[in-house]
């Protein structure tokens, strides 16, 4: 081989490399779409653009819609009206429906008067409208403050998502820490008494079976999601105050006396005081669901039950949903002083106010959810959990 002939082949290599940059280079450009059917216009348009963007021309919106369909990600369309096959309106039309026009940018280029198209145009939410003839200064103009525009929008977006991502992160990290000092302290308590064994479990679950059927049936509680799942968690919490309790009274193997029943009665008390040393934040609603829970889940609605005797609508909501489920699986639970009842009576008594009043409201919900409160107590059964 000569050696012009290899300097041929070098000089080859050497253009499609540099062919090959330039192909590359193109795909980092952003890109603006012409839609226009005369040639001369699209010449015109490309003319202003190719240079700092790439320009994709198509001559009818039928081909405007399936480069849009392709690249979603265009940076601007330059859109003429009046074309065969397709107008400008049907591609408003499609971008309309695809919820595309936030999101690209549209200039209408157009050579029809000031009127009804302009007005029509701007109703489908376009960037601007430029009258034919035109000034290509003013256009490039134009389209780059559009482009700026919607790439800060853009940039914006992108960076509020990425902070609600971060608060959403550090909201599962506290949430998380919580559910886990929960467990903890409801561990210890388990720890104390044979009886409690799988209670705080079932509690929770009685407890977010109670609020669906609230938030269902009583809309006027204007009970969300988030406080669902707040008060459920918090409702595992209810008996924390029973550590302070000493054993000889925790674990009797029989009915207390009255001052044994006083002594028992401040654990919703000291379980306040506990939840106090524990969490400081008042203001911070989860806390505010625990305390509520932990000393009013043995009010009781006509006013006789402790520690405050609080009556009626005067007593949390989430503290009478824990009441009734933490009486509700006292009765079907056996304790060291009684065996357990079948689930059928447990519904009945509490039905029939033989364990206390509740609000009527509450007692409705309980009745709507009887066949699920069996079904969980056949479930936990299954697994040997009470």
């Amino acid at each position: 081989m000569t050696f012009a002939n290899k300097r041929v082949i070098v000089d080859d290599r050497k253009k499609r490399f540099q062919e090959a940059d330039k192909w590359r280079v193109d795909m980092d450009k952003q890109q603006i779409l012409i839609v226009d059917d005369e040639e001369i216009n699209r010449m015109i348009l490309d003319g202003m653009f190719h240079d700092d963007y790439e320009t994709i021309q198509v001559c009818n919106g039928q081909e405007a819609i399936d480069r849009i369909q392709e690249n979603p990600e265009i940076t601007l369309i330059l859109l003429d009206i009046v074309m065969p096959v397709m107008d400008g309106f049907t591609v408003l039309e499609f971008m309309k429906e695809k919820e595309l026009l936030e999101k690209i940018p549209v200039i209408l280029i157009t050579s029809e008067t000031i009127g009804d198209s302009e007005d029509r145009a701007y109703s489908y939410g376009v960037a601007d409208v430029i009258h034919k003839p035109f000034y290509p200064h003013i256009v490039r103009k134009r389209s780059r403050n559009i482009i700026d525009l919607y790439q800060n929008k853009k940039n914006m977006e992108l960076r509020l998502k990425e902070q609600e991502e971060a608060l959403l992160a550090k909201q599962k990290e506290i949430n998380d820490n919580n559910e886990f000092m929960i467990d903890a302290l409801s561990s210890v308590v388990e720890s104390r008494s044979a009886e409690t064994g799988e209670h705080t479990r079932r509690i929770k679950y009685y407890t977010r079976l109670m609020l669906k059927y609230v938030m269902k049936y009583f809309p006027n509680y204007g009970l969300t999601n988030a406080q669902m799942d707040l008060i459920a968690r918090a409702s595992v919490l209810h008996d924390i105050g029973k550590i302070g309790i000493p054993d000889a009274i925790l674990l009797k193997p029989g009915a207390l006396t009255d001052k044994e029943y006083e002594i028992m009665k401040t654990h919703t008390t000291i379980g306040c005081d506990i939840l106090q040393k524990f969490y400081r934040d008042t203001s911070n609603e989860f806390v505010r669901y625990c305390y509520e829970i932990c000393r009013h889940h043995h009010e009781r609605w006509d006013g006789n039950g402790y520690p405050d005797h609080l009556a009626g609508d005067d007593i949390p909501l989430s503290a009478q949903i824990v009441a009734i489920a933490d009486v509700y699986d006292a009765l079907i639970s056996p304790r060291v002083y009684k065996s357990s009842y079948a689930t059928e009576v447990a519904f009945e008594m509490i039905m029939n106010g033989e364990c206390g009043q509740f609000s009527p409201d509450i007692l409705e919900c309980f009745r709507l959810a009887k066949r699920d409160f069996f079904d969980i107590v056949e479930v936990s059964n299954m697994f040997n959990f009470s």
